[in-house]
């Protein structure tokens, strides 16, 4: 099946899927427990609706925005997860370069199968932040941070609900496990006696990683750097007030795509309880279950000032590689930008709250 032929998101995730071997297309499809949150991400999506306004002039619209002061194209960025060399031999490289042919960024997860500098010094266009999960041991946090001050990356994204690894059925029931020639190769990088280099599987990393992330370790972590840092798996509008309060510059809505723990809300469903919580203080940011142009839009209408994600483009390299993942992300964006149009709306930035209602109310 040429790429060409594929009409939206679902169609690569599809085959990607049946290209994958079970264990690695269980990985990234998968979630925690009984995959409740996993499935209500997406479902709640589609409980709201548009409302679409006439009479309006969209001949001309505009997609760009900035985040933290940093120009994209169209609010649609790359979200992110480990080990892309599962789904393609060039891995989170792949992605990258798919990411900043569209002017658009990208997340690197700690857990990434490439290191920071091999993205930046061949991507060097490309918007990157990273995405730091905390350890126990406070220098080998600030070894990390130093290697993305290093790479140059633009931002900090420190992900506050991995306490501990999500119990997913799916990986216990297959025995997944990292074939031994992929690495976690940014931790590969750290020098510390506590890393044994010979793990290289997830439930290795909760000997590494920080139980708690705690607003005092949050602000220790400012005083190490001058990267704006952006708190992710904020689900509460107390906990998005406690992050900013802590010295983040942005918050991140996210439950991680419904991998930690099982039964939490969606996270469209609390976007606007954060929303107005922060109260114009900074920007908001939300993954999990975004698979339309429609998604996107319903986001923004809440406040979102744009939206990551993680496993379309995963899927796109798995089908594609770079191409695959630059498809998916150009299917997005066209789709939000024909939503735009027909709803009557001209601009990412300026898109009204009553433009989404739910079902129910209609």
């Amino acid at each position: 099946m040429a790429t060409s032929t594929y009409a939206c998101v679902r169609d690569y995730e599809r085959q990607a899927l049946s290209l994958l071997d079970r264990q690695t297309g269980d990985f990234f499809y998968g979630g925690a427990d009984n995959e409740q949150t996993l499935s209500d991400n997406t479902a709640d999506f589609k409980r709201l609706r548009l409302r679409p306004r006439m009479m309006v002039d969209v001949s001309n619209i505009n997609m760009k925005t900035t985040l933290l002061g940093h120009e994209v194209s169209f609010p649609i960025c790359v979200a992110p997860t480990g080990m892309h060399k599962l789904a393609h031999p060039d891995g989170e490289l792949a992605t990258a370069k798919a990411a900043a042919s569209l002017q658009t960024g990208m997340c690197l997860s700690t857990a990434s199968s490439v290191k920071i500098e091999q993205i930046t010094e061949n991507v060097p266009e490309v918007l990157l932040w990273f995405q730091l999960y905390v350890c126990k041991d406070r220098d080998m946090t600030r070894q990390l941070v130093k290697q993305a001050e290093r790479a140059g990356c633009k931002a900090l994204v420190i992900t506050l609900d991995r306490s501990m690894h999500g119990n997913r059925r799916r990986n216990i029931r297959n025995k997944f496990s990292i074939p031994p020639h992929l690495r976690f190769k940014i931790l590969d990088s750290l020098e510390t006696p506590l890393l044994d280099k010979k793990g290289n599987d997830y439930a290795f990393l909760n000997t590494i990683f920080k139980v708690t992330v705690t607003c005092e370790y949050i602000r220790w972590i400012t005083t190490i750097t001058d990267l704006p840092i952006v708190a992710k798996g904020v689900m509460s509008g107390v906990d998005a007030v406690k992050a900013l309060e802590s010295g983040c510059k942005a918050i991140y809505v996210s439950n991680h795509g419904g991998r930690q723990l099982d039964e939490v809300p969606s996270t469209i469903s609390v976007l606007s309880e954060v929303v107005k919580a922060v109260n114009g203080r900074a920007e908001v940011y939300l993954d999990g279950g975004v698979r339309t142009g429609t998604d996107v839009l319903k986001a923004l209408a809440l406040g979102a000032r744009a939206v990551f994600v993680g496993r379309p483009p995963v899927y796109g390299l798995a089908v594609a590689g770079e191409e695959g993942a630059r498809n998916v992300l150009t299917i997005l964006r066209n789709e939000l930008k024909l939503a735009m149009q027909l709803s009557g709306v001209t601009d990412v930035e300026d898109v009204p709250q009553s433009l989404v209602t739910y079902a129910a109310r209609l």
